[in-house]
């Protein structure tokens, strides 16, 4: 039987704006984070539905709302779908390399242009070098960078925390002169396919929240896990 490892205090964020649901307020259970956070521990937690942001691990706690449930991809059972087997092959011409997270300048231009493009006008529009690497290159755990390249063009970099059984998707960010490419859709697609051949359990997508576009597109990994009253639930039953 796997022992539960001890883990730090818990801590509740004061309420704040939810980025996700207009008019919603959101807050979030945090492990301390003056605390150092073992692969162990990261991995016990990530199974409870939490999730790390730089050197930060939490997992919402809203008083109002149970929207954000972490979801998770079972590697054995996954099959790509019609849409993702073209994707697959529409990028057969890209290499991936994995390696150690640590500041590259051409990572963080590459983020800096997608950010213009996905999140023009608002706080992630920025070329704050300092807030990327807080965001994007510290962790508190094992970390990679999966970079995709086209010939001798970078054209994405996916953030991958390595837990002991699986990967999570922290964020992907790619060039948007290949959005035609279906990039962010490749890079879970390259994750799966990275954890079947480690023999990995998982790829965890982090949060998909039901009435929010932007989240939507997790659902179109089947099967699908959700995390719903402390218990891992089949998508297609719940949303049925």
């Amino acid at each position: 039987m796997t022992s539960v490892p001890e883990f730090p205090s818990l801590y509740l964020s004061a309420p704040h704006e939810c980025p996700y649901l207009p008019g919603e307020q959101s807050s979030s259970l945090l492990l301390d984070p003056h605390s150092v956070i073992s692969d162990p521990v990261f991995s016990h937690v990530i199974e409870a539905g939490f999730r790390r942001s730089g050197e930060m691990v939490y997992r919402p706690h809203c008083a109002s709302c149970k929207a954000c449930l972490s979801a998770k991809v079972p590697t054995a059972l996954f099959k790509p779908n019609k849409s993702q087997r073209r994707t697959i092959k529409r990028n057969q011409d890209i290499s991936v390399t994995f390696m150690e997270a640590m500041y590259d300048e051409r990572h963080f231009q590459l983020y800096c242009r997608y950010q213009a493009w996905k999140h023009t006008g608002d706080s992630m529009d920025h070329k704050d070098r300092s807030r990327y690497e807080e965001s994007m290159v510290k962790s508190t755990v094992r970390t990679a960078f999966a970079e995709f390249w086209l010939d001798q063009d970078l054209v994405a970099v996916s953030v991958v925390d390595v837990v002991e059984q699986g990967l999570s998707a922290v964020y992907t960010f790619f060039d948007p002169s290949y959005k035609s490419r279906s990039l962010g859709t490749f890079a879970i697609l390259t994750l799966i396919e990275k954890a079947q051949e480690l023999d990995l359990e998982y790829v965890y997508l982090g949060y998909w929240i039901k009435n929010c576009q932007k989240m939507d597109y997790k659902s179109n990994f089947k099967p699908l896990y959700l995390y719903v009253d402390n218990d891992w639930v089949d998508f297609d039953l719940f949303v049925d």
